[in-house]
């Protein structure tokens, strides 16, 4: 019990130490805008632009963070029954269309419509956004990701600029950023809500690849 209490005031910890350094880039980019904004022949609106996306991106960290913690504090049910994996494909691709466009990713989607997984709607849409946006990000111009979903098995898969080896077993870690992630917007936290949800379910969530073979991440789970 004391072992237990005391890994756990560990991790939470840990925890918030990660989240105040965070948030504290951000912060620290916001009051350099801000500052700059007060300054004599600067351009103003240029600069309140770049402060709005600063704060945009604190909103989504804290966004990220409070539902990281409703899904480990046991408040959101992951699996309730299951969903047709094809019409939530499509809603995340049109959702995400416009930011696909201008990354120059082309989304894929190659499911049956007879497809389920056992996972609440919203989960499953959680975890297909995360999955596509983390391509968007990051596979580069001229990729092509592609959802693809099976019985049992839901992946995303890209065929962009990939990352180094040795950052697979470390990508589902909370902020954990690669070095092609860290010049990148993101809070760092989507891949281990995938993973959390993923597990949560019962499944398993494994990515691969490598320098210029892409990524492919793969969530897979206990047949009926």
């Amino acid at each position: 019990m004391m072992e237990d209490a005391r890994a756990y005031e560990g991790l939470r910890v840990g925890f918030t130490a990660a989240v105040s350094h965070e948030l504290r880039t951000p912060l620290a980019r916001l009051l350099a805008l801000l500052d700059s904004a007060a300054l004599a022949g600067e351009d103003r609106d240029a600069l309140l632009a770049r402060a709005r996306e600063q704060v945009e991106e604190m909103s989504e960290l804290i966004d990220d963070i409070l539902f990281l913690s409703e899904l480990e504090s046991g408040r959101q049910v992951v699996a309730l029954g299951s969903t047709p994996v094809l019409p939530v494909l499509e809603e995340v691709r049109d959702r995400l269309a416009n930011r696909a466009e201008h990354a120059d990713v082309r989304i894929v989607i190659d499911a049956d419509p007879t497809v389920e997984l056992p996972l609440r709607r919203r989960m499953l849409q959680v975890v297909a956004e995360n999955l596509a946006e983390n391509s968007i990000r990051y596979a580069g111009p001229g990729a092509t990701l592609t959802l693809r979903a099976r019985p049992v098995l839901f992946e995303a898969a890209d065929d962009g600029r990939g990352l180094e080896e040795h950052d697979l077993p470390r990508l589902f870690e909370r902020f954990y950023r690669s070095d092609r992630a860290r010049a990148s917007r993101g809070t760092g936290l989507g891949l281990a809500i995938v993973k959390h949800v993923v597990v949560s379910a019962g499944g398993q969530v494994e990515a691969e690849g490598g320098p210029g073979r892409g990524l492919r991440i793969r969530c897979t789970f206990p047949a009926p």
